[in-house]
């Protein structure tokens, strides 16, 4: 459990900057919101690999560990035992000191009691994560299309996209930089609320595009791989890119979400070289737009400055 902690600090490292970006988009900078946002993308990382690490023990076990995303963004959820399933139990109090983090920063912003509704159903069904890390293959597609019959009765997305989308944090962050807001109108909500549901899918299913030789090779889960061919995936995921940027773009201060959206693009597309170097990575840069592409070479210098500090 320490080795996940840390390995979810470590390595994981770009998630928990994507999430300051956040800290960007209200009119004035707000200590709460960061330390918030940081809080809780840091404990969403951990939880991904403990679940991963304990996914024997079934989709029960994993599930109950999720409980504390959605828990971390509701201060009225009881608390419980996030490791009453789990193989490995004594963390030193690390998980519940996350959840507490995250529960005593919440009521703090000012307009939190406006988003909360959105912001626990958005952090609720970021748990479909746990269904991911399920080993058997068969079952695996199973929960998750169930899942998506049940949560998304009238989506026309195919199932894996509308899964992949609320498996990313990345709604409930937007959602979080809104109640940091003095005032906050239930319109501009709804709004942001809407711009984040196409966000949610390019980013994960780009995450799955840059991972998706390592998946191949350890037999993950790929949301990628179940598209009918690669030159389809990529010009679906192109597709769900160009709509994401059209999307924030029209926001309140959607320069400011331009740019964030733009640097998660960017920020995948330089993950991986053997993948990102390519044809298809191009064609996914141009649709993240001209500030996506002039990133690129920025984020893979920062990458390998940050890889050569880590050592």
């Amino acid at each position: 459990m320490r080795e996940d902690a840390l390995d979810s600090i470590a390595r994981k490292r770009a998630n928990a900057e994507g999430a300051a970006l956040f800290w960007i988009v209200p009119r004035q900078r707000n200590t709460t919101l960061l330390e918030l946002l940081v809080a809780y993308q840091t404990m969403w990382d951990y939880l991904d690999s403990a679940s991963e690490r304990g996914a024997s023990e079934g989709e029960a076990n994993t599930h109950q560990l999720h409980l504390a995303l959605a828990a971390a963004l509701d201060p009225e959820m009881p608390i419980t035992d996030y490791y009453r399933l789990h193989p490995w139990r004594d963390d030193g109090g690390y998980l519940d000191t996350l959840v507490d983090a995250c529960r005593e920063r919440c009521p703090a912003l000012p307009s939190f009691k406006s988003v909360s509704t959105l912001v626990c159903e958005a952090a609720r069904r970021c748990t479909v994560q746990a269904l991911n890390h399920n080993p058997n293959p068969i079952d695996r597609e199973r929960a998750l299309r169930a899942w998506a019959v049940r949560e998304c009765p009238n989506s026309d997305a195919p199932w894996f996209e509308s899964t992949a989308a609320a498996s990313a944090s990345v709604a409930p962050h937007a959602l979080l930089a809104l109640a940091a807001e003095s005032t906050c109108e239930e319109h501009e909500i709804a709004r942001t609320h809407a711009a984040y549901q196409s966000v949610s899918p390019a980013i994960a299913m780009l995450d799955s595009y840059a991972d998706q030789a390592d998946d191949a090779a350890t037999d993950a889960h790929s949301y990628i791989a179940h598209y009918a061919d690669p030159d389809t995936a990529v010009e679906r995921l192109a597709d769900i890119v160009e709509r994401a940027m059209r999307a924030t773009r029209s926001l309140t201060r959607g320069h400011r979400h331009a740019v964030i959206s733009a640097c998660m693009v960017a920020m995948y597309l330089s993950k991986n070289d053997d993948t990102n170097r390519t044809p298809a990575a191009g064609r996914l840069a141009r649709a993240g737009g001209s500030l996506t592409t002039l990133l690129l070479p920025v984020l893979r210098l920062w990458r390998a400055v940050y890889s050569l500090h880590s050592v």
